[in-house]
């Protein structure tokens, strides 16, 4: 069987082929098929279902050229694993929300592999870059349970930590104190639910939106958890959260292990989690990469930079000379 596959630009064909055509090579290797490169096209031929998962790796690896994304070696391994174990791109898992128009998908080979961890555990936790997904594909995840009565309640959760603010700076009562830290998490809910209905559902306790300090003493059955911004828990008020997991719940912790904005020489609870807990069976460490970004095209510049600066920094300092002991 033989496919031909008209790349959308010709200029992609650097980005989709690799250096020296490295990314071809490992598809061919993966799938054991014959590709010959054109142009702006590529001809697959082989076994009619390895043709097939050929397809879907080269077009997905042509769409994330057109979206300006990075393509690495890990990139692409990562999308050869998604389709040999699932046969389909990242694109072809449509999450059920109850909105109409525009539907949630993952956009990446990292995303639908966190989606599927999110599917088959009972607890998973997501580490990545901001623009990555995290929040709000776990809120989609959330939704489609909900909406599929696998679970009776959604409970979002954020430690009420940001940029060394805090609550008694903002005026107004605890829930309008407690609000600006919990707004990315109600903004994804309007996407996928609708403004008034997600109002019926918080006044009716269906979805509960509440800072992590109001988590101490509960247990939470027949629930989807997610803990937002982990990276700013301590490691007890990390163990206080995970142990509140009840009968046919599930867990999602997300955070950005770069951006804490805990007290110096405070470890993350995120940080110390992964450590304790990597292994356990049900338990999931799934971590986003650049390449995940799917916000605006400058997200995952302004990401490199900054880490090409802190790098620099870190080589600074290094080199800087040593103060002498008299």
């Amino acid at each position: 069987m033989g496919k031909t596959i008209q790349l959308r630009d010709v200029e992609h064909r650097r980005l989709v082929f690799g250096p020296r055509d490295k990314h071809l090579r490992l598809v061919r290797e993966a799938f054991g098929v014959r590709l010959t490169a054109r142009g702006g096209s590529v001809h697959i031929s082989g076994p009619p279902e390895a043709v097939r998962r050929t397809q879907t790796v080269v077009e997905e690896l042509d769409r994330m050229a057109g979206d300006g994304q990075a393509i690495s070696e890990r990139e692409v391994q990562q999308i050869l694993d998604t389709v040999s174990r699932s046969g389909r791109g990242p694109e072809a898992l449509e999450i059920e929300v109850y909105t109409s128009g525009r539907p949630v998908r993952p956009q990446t080979p990292g995303q639908l592999a966190y989606c599927e961890a999110i599917e088959h555990n009972d607890l998973v936790f997501c580490i990545g870059p901001a623009g990555t997904g995290k929040t709000y594909l776990a809120v989609a995840m959330a939704v489609q349970a909900l909406k599929r009565k696998r679970i009776k309640r959604i409970v979002l959760v954020r430690p009420a930590v940001e940029a060394g603010e805090k609550l008694g700076f903002l005026p107004g009562d605890l829930q309008a104190k407690v609000n600006p830290y919990l707004r990315p998490l109600l903004d994804a809910l309007h996407d996928m639910i609708g403004f008034k209905q997600v109002r019926a559902c918080v006044e009716t306790d269906v979805i509960e939106i509440i800072p992590l300090a109001y988590m101490r003493g509960r247990t939470l059955n027949d629930a989807y958890i997610i803990l937002d911004e982990a990276q700013n828990t301590t490691t007890a008020q990390m163990k206080m959260f995970l142990t509140r997991m009840g009968m046919r719940s599930k867990m999602v912790v997300t955070g950005d292990i770069t951006q804490v904005d805990l007290a110096e020489g405070t470890k993350s609870g995120l940080v110390d989690a992964g450590e304790k807990l990597a292994g356990i069976d049900g338990v999931v460490l799934h971590e986003m990469t650049r390449g995940d970004i799917v916000r605006h095209r400058l997200v995952q510049e302004i990401v490199n930079a900054y880490e090409r600066g802190e790098r620099g920094s870190e080589d600074r300092s290094r080199r800087a000379p040593q103060p002498r002991a008299d």
